[in-house]
């Protein structure tokens, strides 16, 4: 009896850890990263990362101007992450290059939304 109710203890995690693997596994299984906003990370630290990411290069921040295909949502944690990724996709192989002080995070789900495509390039990460 204990046997099988181990068994079936067994079997049932099992397949709770296919439900919640699974999907993840087989929906990026190129193993793409993106770096998006932080969302436990303070406004004024965003911002500070998101004013230097655009100092490094205005390319960075091109897309999030007004009438630019990554403008809306015109948010800060919406712009910070398109600058971001743009950031990492260009610097991918430098450590740290998704920090930004702690204001950016790596995720491995595409932020791409409506007509705002999140670039991803490959690399060493």
């Amino acid at each position: 009896m204990a046997i099988k109710n181990s068994f079936s203890l067994l079997l049932s995690s099992l397949m709770v850890f296919a439900l919640i693997a699974i999907p993840t596994i087989s929906g990026n299984p190129s193993g793409t990263t993106w770096c998006v906003a932080n969302p436990k990370a303070q406004d004024p630290v965003v911002q500070a990362a998101l004013g230097w990411a655009c100092q490094q290069s205005e390319a960075y921040c091109s897309r999030i101007q007004r009438g630019q295909n990554c403008y809306s949502p015109n948010t800060l944690r919406d712009h910070a992450s398109v600058v971001f990724n743009t950031y990492y996709q260009h610097n991918k192989n430098q450590a740290g290059s998704c920090d930004f002080n702690s204001a950016a995070v790596i995720t491995h789900t595409d932020p791409s939304h409506d007509t705002c495509q999140f670039e991803s390039v490959p690399g060493s990460k």
